[in-house]
């Protein structure tokens, strides 16, 4: 029996490589709906993910010293997990042993653990579509948390098996040596303008960006204003959002549009030569929180999960991300945001990765 559905594994076999893709999928005989003899069909992380009594808090922190540690496995920057780890093992006391590594690879731990019927982490954080792989793959366990309600509506999934904690909000960058504040562009449109020839970046990478682009265009029309931007002004790739980032403050490239938007600002606070707005909407990429179905330590696990969605969203903010609270002051409250659809990346990646190389990739390496 695979573990994978078709859909799921498209998404999958684009951060692995296909041979360890084969690796992982054959003949894995084990789900995490099927947990190995000798555990109970009832996992305790249901149990306390699903309890809302008046004294919820006081029972999670009492049972979570008990159990001691809990295993997050996570894809934030390192400098930000220690952070978010030391507010966490101050306020509780509790251990938190952390694997750190990009998003696919730990996809991938998580996939190869499942299929040898272990059961290590107990928290995970990492990018959404990649969450919701894990939703899909039954994975994940409801919390029925009394701090969702702090949260903007987009942070909740249906099924509400994971929360987005984060916002990564692709901005546009713009070296202030090279381009003047007044002559921004306020439109997509704008770019058309033959002042943008040979001054505009873009990550190789971005076809989500692409695609919310797209189709918030209508799709006839936003496929034709790329191919027409392209065209005329071209557009130079590069492979890296920091990579694009010091392109735009050293002046390589006049104007980013796709940088994160912490990265610009950091590099602004320390005196570069950079600025950054947005032309609405802008685009989000969220990153979630999931308990595990199995977590060793369920207790602790809940509590983290609590954590990040209440106490750990001002923190967020001082490390220059956008929180998914309403209660945290946001540096984009005032803007319009459109989160990247994770259902869209999994079931429609091959189509709009064709679109994004042909129109944009390979045309600009043709230039």
């Amino acid at each position: 029996m695979n573990l994978f559905s078709a859909k799921t594994k498209k998404r999958i076999a684009v951060s692995v490589s296909a041979a360890l893709m084969s690796t992982l999928v054959a003949a894995c005989g084990q789900s995490a709906n099927n947990p190995p003899a000798g555990k109970s069909d009832v996992p305790a992380a249901a149990q306390v993910a699903n309890y809302e009594g008046a004294d919820r808090e006081q029972k999670l922190v009492e049972a979570a010293k008990k159990e001691g540690s809990i295993t997050l496995y996570t894809s934030i920057a390192g400098k930000d997990t220690e952070k978010l780890v030391e507010a966490f093992e101050k306020k509780y006391g509790i251990k938190v042993n952390v694997w750190r590594a990009g998003t696919d690879k730990v996809l991938q731990r998580i996939v190869s653990e499942t299929k040898g019927g272990k059961f290590e982490y107990d928290v995970v954080h990492i990018s959404a579509p990649e969450m919701e792989a894990l939703h899909r793959e039954k994975l994940l366990q409801e919390v029925k948390s009394p701090y969702l309600k702090d949260l903007i509506p987009e942070a909740i999934p249906n099924h509400k098996e994971w929360t987005a904690t984060l916002l990564s909000v692709f901005v546009q960058a713009y070296n202030t040596n090279k381009v003047k504040k007044e002559e921004l562009p306020k439109t997509y449109q704008d770019l058309l303008d033959p002042k943008w020839k040979g001054r505009l970046g873009i990550e190789q990478e971005d076809v989500d960006y692409f695609a919310e682009i797209v189709k918030a265009m209508g799709e006839e029309q936003g496929l034709k204003l790329w191919k027409d931007l392209v065209t005329a002004n071209g557009i130079s790739v590069r492979k890296g959002h920091s990579l694009l980032n010091n392109m735009v403050v050293s002046g390589e490239v006049p104007l980013g549009l796709t940088v994160y938007n912490y990265m610009p600002e950091q590099a602004k606070q320390k005196g570069a030569p950079v600025d950054w707005f947005v032309i609405e909407p802008a685009i989000a990429r969220a990153n979630g929180v999931g308990v595990s179905k199995q977590a060793p330590h369920p207790n602790a696990a809940v509590l983290f999960y609590d954590f990040m969605i209440n106490d750990a969203q001002n923190l967020l903010v001082e490390l220059n991300y956008v929180p998914t609270s309403k209660k945290a002051q946001s540096p984009m409250k005032d803007m319009k945001l459109k989160l990247v659809d994770p259902a869209l990346i999994l079931d429609e990646n091959d189509k709009w990765t064709k679109l994004f190389d042909e129109i944009i990739v390979k045309q600009a390496s043709k230039k």
